[in-house]
């Protein structure tokens, strides 16, 4: 982006030179030669076409639905007048339960603002309503058009822009506009931080360092290959339980989101109780690994990390936990040993969040189809990978209001750059995805999802059948997950042919795995009873307070060996620890230099 130099004692003059290069800079972004945004906006055009078609078939649902929107325009405008006389007059439209943009007591108490939030947010009801009641409009299209409503709605709030905000207003004439300078720094450190999408900061740049604030759990790295690093971790106990574990994090995120600050690491609490943990830290790739496969995780990555663990431990078996889309790699190893007439070498399978059946991806569906799938291929093809950047930007946007329109206004126009927080620093810690990762994934899985049927997905020459799995296994969802719905990740447990052990906890993706005893923050729920319905299964099911961490510790003791032994020693004589974790690949951060 260009860079802008700003002199002179008007700040105001050059937060608006800004806003109109940024705009500029922004277009070109949107309008250029990347095929994504051309597809999604090709895909959005069709969509509102099917809409607009629908509509005109139903003319007197459409005017009726209008004529209510402008009798509570009218309502707003009179509540409004008398309001300004009588300041005691409570508002027509409260702001909707969890909406914490308008918590400044302005948008209350002055009549103004207040006319602009009810305005705003009546507009937003009635768009939002009359795409669930026009008829003729097919679900997929419906689900699309909803996110894009959402997005068009809420980036237009009046809490966005400078003029109607009255916080922001306030803040600009007692900081003399040294706020939107500041801004204006914060955004072009971005933007040159960014792909083809602006990615906000979520936490202050530098605000922590791997292996001195985060992921500092005492371990070494023992292996290393292409694909990824193996990290043992030192014992923390006299005495281990016999079978080692295994962590397979998401190969689309670091590591260290299980091994956060010492209070919140997952990695940590694990070692306190007893347990020899490994875990892997995949590669963030760049263009040299572009053909990394799915399939190559799963001979170079689980399998191999499995070979290692027991070079180094005696153990034919490990218990394994899969977090995210490392649990569906970890179902999927499972399933190759089972093909291949293999010993099972996973004692107990863990599943954090994890989708085996994508026939409900959760909001991220809206970019589940062809022409999208399609383009977002082609640029991986011609880079070599899906930029991470992007992706972040992605999931962001499932939760605009709280990931992406609140930092936009804290940081450019209050200029104020965020509070160290070690969850988001590791969102915002992005990776990439090889080129043949991304089209597996987004195609075999998502779109086709191949994996929900027996024989579809090959590695090598087998066909894998999830069904022929019958290692126990432990299925950790949370309630509030807007990535991997829970009733989904619920119905894909069904596709293995073992024992499982259902659990639902409670927040969301990270939050609701994240969750120490110490703080006994998040509860769970639990059920054995058969159900056809994910609400029967929640009607059924009794609240634990407390961590599921500790109902997993219990779950998986019949399986961590017949007896104690002696606390073990870091790596081997074949396997020599080859640095300190958090070790070399989780340093790589993007755009990675190959």
């Amino acid at each position: 982006m260009q860079q802008n130099t700003f002199s002179g004692n008007d700040p105001i003059g050059q937060f608006f030179n800004w806003n109109e290069t940024m705009w500029s800079e922004m277009q070109k972004a949107k309008l250029g030669d990347n095929p994504v945004s051309q597809a999604l906006s090709q895909v959005n055009s069709d969509d509102l076409q099917v809409f607009y078609q629908a509509v005109s078939t139903n003319p007197m649902r459409l005017l009726d639905m209008q004529m209510q929107w402008w009798q509570g325009q009218l309502a707003i405008c009179q509540n409004s007048m008398i309001r300004s006389m009588d300041n005691s007059t409570e508002s027509l439209v409260a702001d909707p339960p969890g909406d914490r943009r308008f918590k400044h007591q302005s948008w209350k108490d002055d009549p103004h603002f207040d006319f602009m939030r009810q305005s705003y947010l009546h507009f937003a009801k009635s768009l939002t309503e009359m795409l669930d009641v026009v008829e003729g409009v097919p679900e997929p299209v419906r689900q699309r058009l909803s996110f894009t409503f959402r997005q068009t709605i809420n980036a237009l709030a009046p809490t966005n822009f400078i003029w109607s905000n009255p916080e922001l207003l306030q803040r600009t004439l007692e900081e003399k506009g040294a706020n939107l300078v500041k801004g204006i720094e914060l955004f072009q450190e971005d933007m040159a931080a960014s792909a083809d999408l602006l990615k906000i900061r979520m936490t202050r740049q530098g605000a922590f360092t791997l292996g001195q604030d985060l992921a500092t759990t005492p371990g070494e790295v023992v292996f290393r290959n292409d694909i990824f690093e193996l990290i043992q971790y030192g014992a923390n106990t006299d005495t281990v339980h016999q079978t080692p574990l295994l962590i397979i994090p998401p190969f689309i995120n670091k590591f260290y989101i299980l091994d956060l600050k010492e209070q919140n690491s997952l990695v940590g609490w694990l070692r306190d109780q007893g347990h020899t943990v490994f875990i892997m830290s995949w590669r963030n790739p760049g263009k040299e690994q572009a053909s990394i496969g799915f399939a190559d995780l799963i001979h170079s990555g689980t399998m191999e990390a499995i070979r290692v663990i027991e070079q180094i431990t005696a153990e034919k078996e490990v218990n394994a936990i899969g977090y995210c889309i490392g649990g569906t790699l970890l179902a999927s190893t499972m399933a190759l040993y089972a093909a291949r007439r293999m010993k099972p070498r996973v004692k107990s399978a863990t599943f954090l969040t994890t989708l085996l059946d994508f026939t409900q991806p959760g909001e991220v569906g809206v970019f589940i189809n062809d022409p999208v799938i399609s383009a977002i291929e082609q640029m991986s093809e011609t880079q070599g990978f899906f930029d991470g950047r992007q992706m972040a930007v992605t999931f962001s946007l499932l939760r605009e209001n709280s990931l992406y329109w609140n930092y936009y206004i804290d940081n450019y126009l209050k200029g104020q750059e965020p509070s160290d927080f070690d969850i988001l620093y590791w969102n915002s810690d992005s990776t990439n995805l090889s080129a043949a990762c991304a089209r597996f994934l987004l195609r075999e899985l998502y779109l086709n999802n191949r994996l929900s049927q027996p024989g579809e997905v090959k590695v090598g020459n087998f066909g894998i059948d999830l069904g022929k799995v019958k290692t126990p296994s432990y299925f950790l969802s949370t309630k509030e997950d807007h990535i991997a719905l829970w009733d989904s990740t619920f119905k894909g447990s069904g596709l293995l042919g073992g024992d499982t052990t259902l659990v639902l906890g409670e927040s969301g993706h990270v939050a609701g795995v994240v969750n120490p005893p110490s703080k006994n923050k998040y509860g769970y729920w639990l059920t054995d009873a058969a159900f056809d319905t994910p609400e029967q299964w929640l009607a059924s099911a009794r609240r634990e307070a407390g961590s599921w961490w500790t109902h997993w510790q219990q779950w998986v003791t019949p399986h961590l060996g017949d007896s104690s032994v002696p606390a073990r020693a870091v790596g081997s004589e074949e396997c020599p620890g080859l640095m300190p974790a958090p070790g070399r690949y989780v340093q790589q951060t993007l755009p990675v230099e190959d």
